[in-house]
């Protein structure tokens, strides 16, 4: 009886490392890191240029995939209440198909009513298991068609397993810039990530979107739309992605050109990750970002409300106003020879874990 109990046993142990030993082998041969410097495709072109003395607007919002509404939580988040109780998200994948739907176009509706020149989305999914397959790409673009597009895969995996009661699975997923005004050229930078086995088959294929918008003093507007690491224990790739993001922004600025970077940075800014009233001690996914850490030419626009309107939410519990962590990690750098001024947009994270930021800019 022991003995044959062995047996089954071991078939089942043997059963499984083969099912594991198999999934690595696909997961190792369809990894792959898109290309630095990589030319991107701008959709819908425009023929407008930009004015100097002109004041114009971008929005930015991160859209976390449409999955994120208020009583969401997201199973790769852990942090702690102020009593010390761990906390942990529960789920990787949208409530429904219907309900991903509805957040990704009420976040739409409220970009509309902006009719902001540029509009700058991350977390968007094109084909993805978490977001039951829908092309939230195509419903952007097709909500603005009066702008241009260009898209840039940051996310590319073939199946994740994790968590077993619920895979995240496949997933397709990037940045998305529109634009009313003509888009010269547009390429996809690399950020530098981890490449070790296994974090490089969840962690994100981490990029920028430069895109050149020519002026009508012979300059450009040099735009960028970026999205930092999130999982980065101690910052590490967080430090290395900053260096890279300030060369390009001072080589630009050098060259006489515009520059605005607007995105999800994942660092607080502001002091924001002490000033509002949670019942969570500050979580480990969040690093500090401020004047230091940028070129003396680039400066932080700060909103005019950032002391009353965070624009993330921690996401291992579910959001209740002055329970969950907040702070502002979305924003725009911009160079020196721009005016500028920010509004953080309350949208309650109804829709998203992220609130959008409006800026309002003029090129000197």
């Amino acid at each position: 009886m022991l003995k044959n109990t062995l047996c089954a046993v071991g078939s089942v142990l043997l059963v499984l490392t083969l099912i594991v030993g198999v999934y690595i082998c696909y997961a190792e041969l369809n990894y792959y890191r898109i290309d630095d410097n990589f030319l991107l495709q701008t959709k819908n072109n425009k023929t407008d240029i930009l004015n100097t003395g002109t004041e114009y607007t971008a929005l930015i919002h991160n859209i976390g995939f449409g999955a994120y509404d208020t009583d969401y939580s997201f199973f790769m988040d852990v942090g702690f209440m102020r009593d010390g109780t761990k906390v942990k998200g529960k789920h990787s994948r949208g409530k429904s198909k219907e309900n991903v739907v509805e957040n990704v176009n009420c976040m739409i509706e409220n970009a509309q009513k902006y009719n902001a020149d540029f509009y700058m989305f991350q977390e968007v999914d094109e084909k993805a298991t978490r977001s039951y397959e829908i092309n939230q790409r195509e419903m952007i673009v097709s909500a603005f068609p009066d702008y241009s597009n260009t898209y840039a895969h940051n996310m590319h995996t073939p199946y994740i397993v994790l968590p077993i009661t619920e895979p995240h699975g496949k997933t397709d997923a990037g940045l998305l810039t529109l634009s009313k005004y003509k888009v010269q050229s547009a390429i996809r930078r690399s950020y530098p990530v981890g490449t070790g086995f296994p974090e490089r088959h969840s962690e994100l294929d981490r990029c920028f979107i430069i895109s050149r918008i020519p002026v009508n003093n012979g300059k450009e507007l040099v735009l960028i739309n970026s999205h930092l690491s999130a999982y980065d224990k101690g910052g590490v790739f967080r430090e290395k992605q900053l260096i890279l993001i300030n060369q390009v922004m001072l080589d630009e600025y050098k060259k006489g050109n515009y520059v605005i970077v607007g995105g999800d940075f994942n660092h607080a800014m502001f002091g924001t990750e002490t000033m509002f009233k949670s019942e969570q001690i500050y979580p480990e996914w969040i690093n500090i970002l401020n004047e230091s850490h940028l070129p003396s030419e680039i400066e932080i626009v700060k909103p005019i409300n950032y002391d009353s309107v965070a624009t993330c939410r921690g996401a291992d519990i579910p959001y209740e106003k002055d329970v969950t962590f907040v702070c502002t990690v979305d924003g725009f750098l911009v160079s020196k020879n721009i005016t500028a001024i920010t509004e953080n947009i309350d949208m309650n994270f109804r829709y998203s874990d992220h609130n959008p930021v409006l800026l309002k800019f003029t090129l000197k």
